[in-house]
């Protein structure tokens, strides 16, 4: 029978699946142990709260981590090695299939660019079989905006002989609408790609937890 003051290690070996477990509860079981005057649920609430929730303690370095109270190098190292795992798992190493939709490639993409706080811009370059050949990142931004140059679109889409592109970006605010910027990058790509001979097939807007696709928003930007 469980205990309210059961730790969580003790409560899933009591039966209670993993899934339950709250980011508390889980950064409890990788801090381990507490310290003097907190224990590892005090720390670990602690520590969420110092860094704004499991994100902030994603971006945050190893030595920033380890200074926070009740951690220490050793915890901060598990802790990042831990939401280093998670972040391999869900970022594919070999993809073999066709990015055909918005879907697949927020699907490939998200757990590259997830929980980034500047925006990132790629290009995902594609035979004429819609098979990825290589993913490029063309840029990092700002908070609102990636700077983005046609040219470094199709650097390497051009040496890979590619058919054709689809470029996608990360929104961190967590907002899908396209910026005058995003819908202005996309109008240059087109037009860029049509003098290069390498069609430009969509740009994809990613949050964590969405998508948004501009060809299906607004398939004249498509058309130079």
């Amino acid at each position: 029978m469980q205990s309210k003051n059961d730790l969580p290690i003790q409560r899933c070996i009591k039966g209670e699946p993993l899934e339950a477990l709250s980011d508390v509860d889980l950064l409890a079981v990788l801090i381990g142990s507490g310290v003097k005057g907190k224990n590892v649920m005090e720390c670990a609430f602690y520590v969420i709260e110092q860094f704004g929730g499991m994100n902030g303690i994603y971006q945050a370095g190893i030595r920033e981590l380890a200074h926070t109270n009740g951690v220490g190098f050793v915890k901060a190292i598990r802790i990042k090695a831990a939401l280093e795992l998670g972040r391999r798992l869900i970022v594919p190493k070999n993809y073999e299939g066709t990015l055909d939709s918005p879907r697949m490639v927020w699907e490939f993409i998200v757990g590259q660019i997830a929980c980034n706080k500047q925006e990132e811009f790629w290009a995902l370059i594609l035979d004429n079989k819609n098979r990825l050949l290589k993913k490029t990142r063309v840029s990092i931004g700002t908070i609102s905006e990636a700077i983005v140059h046609p040219r470094e679109v199709f650097r390497d889409a051009i040496r890979e002989a590619a058919s054709s592109i689809i470029i996608a970006h990360n929104h961190p605010s967590g907002m899908l609408k396209p910026s005058v910027n995003d819908i202005e990058i996309t109008r240059r790509v087109a037009q860029a790609g049509a003098i290069v001979g390498i069609q430009l097939l969509d740009h994809v807007i990613v949050t964590d937890n969405d998508y948004l696709s501009l060809r299906e928003t607004d398939e004249k930007l498509f058309l130079a």
